[in-house]
């Protein structure tokens, strides 16, 4: 597969059209519809997905090189996971904001540099939802401001350290090997941040 056809524009051949669209369920910040879409060979088809208002994932770096990392029991997988800290995006928030807010209210930490890395879409054929990818520098500690009802740990660890996780299946979050992998490519010079300061 060449350069060109990674990156084609001319994708006519594959997109479906929206016919009708039904909301089946209206949760918390959660919705579920279900769509009806023409198919590019004209047929139709039923597409049911999750809206999501969007969410940010923050690789903060403490001044030793580790990094700050969460211990954080998923209910629909029934499982504590490793995770960087993340949050979703409150109505009209933009997503450095909410990285700064997530960051302080998990885990008490404020930063003094920010550099958004990438895009993350963790759901493709069943979410809306895009996870924006941040790193922040120059941390200091304070007191934290978990949200009633959430229960995490706090931890530092190194990339070694991730890595090693990850290579046992301990370590199995999507988005936070995305973010492990921004961090060694960022590391190994394979990418650059444009830092910034915070809002």
């Amino acid at each position: 597969m060449s350069g060109a056809e990674i990156s084609c524009d001319d994708d006519a051949h594959l997109r479906e059209t929206l016919v009708s669209s039904q909301t089946v369920y209206q949760g918390h910040f959660l919705t579920l519809k279900r769509d009806t879409v023409a198919l590019p060979d004209g047929k139709q088809a039923a597409r049911e997905y999750v809206v999501h208002p969007g969410a940010v994932m923050i690789v903060a770096v403490l001044p030793d090189g580790r990094l700050v990392m969460e211990r954080q029991y998923r209910y629909p997988v029934a499982q504590t996971m490793l995770e960087f800290p993340a949050g979703k995006l409150d109505p009209g928030e933009g997503g450095l904001a909410c990285a700064q807010r997530e960051l302080w209210e998990e885990t008490g930490y404020r930063a003094q540099r920010w550099a958004k890395a990438g895009l993350l879409h963790p759901c493709i054929g069943y979410a809306t939802e895009i996870i924006e990818i941040w790193f922040a520098e120059g941390l200091s500690l304070s007191e934290r401001h978990l949200d009633e009802g959430e229960f995490l740990d706090v931890f530092a660890a190194t990339q070694e350290e991730l890595e090693t996780a990850f290579d046992r299946g301990e370590l199995t979050d999507g988005k936070t090997i995305t973010g492990l992998m921004w961090l060694q490519r960022w590391r190994s010079g394979l990418c650059r941040l444009d830092w910034q300061q915070p809002l």
